[in-house]
């Protein structure tokens, strides 16, 4: 064997090939608890969803309804799934797509899927038969209308007689 320990009165163990470029054990104990402890890239961090991430949201409020807006580029109107039960609004989407590309003397096969699905609590102030929803330019729009006596009024002056 090409390594001896010689164990010193000590009690405490001792490379005799020690190699001086190498740093200590407790070097490499310090090293590696701060390799692993560090926190992680965002691109180890952020959400694995095989096409697309997770779309962002603006959610607004306005005298008459609330506005879910979500960036959804490069999907069509027949892509979204849209559910509401129980004052909950799901938004998702699936898509698959297949190509095939013929080249010079290759095939080359592309699949893809990207899928999604976002979740929503809505007050009970929505009038919820009335919900609609536009896809345009890539923004999905939907408005929750709210019911008769949840609208906002406007401020009007009291005149005293």
């Amino acid at each position: 064997m090409s390594n001896l320990v010689s164990v010193p009165k000590n009690g405490s163990l001792a490379n005799t090939n020690s190699n001086s470029n190498l740093p200590s054990w407790s070097g490499w104990s310090n090293w590696l608890d701060d390799v692993f402890n560090r926190e992680l890239p965002s691109v180890f961090t952020s959400n694995f969803n095989a096409g697309i991430s997770l779309p962002k949201v603006n959610i607004k409020e306005t005298a008459d309804a609330f506005v879910v807006e979500m960036a959804v580029p490069g999907l069509k109107k027949s892509d979204f799934k849209i559910d509401i039960d129980n004052q909950t609004l799901s938004i998702s989407s699936e898509v698959k797509e297949e190509k095939e590309h013929q080249g010079y003397n290759y095939n080359r096969r592309e699949f893809g899927y990207s899928s999604f699905k976002r979740t929503f609590n809505f007050p009970e102030s929505v009038n919820d038969e009335k919900i609609n929803a536009n896809y345009d330019n890539g923004i999905l729009s939907i408005e929750l209308p709210k019911k008769e006596e949840a609208k906002q009024k406007p401020v009007r002056s009291i005149k005293i007689s």
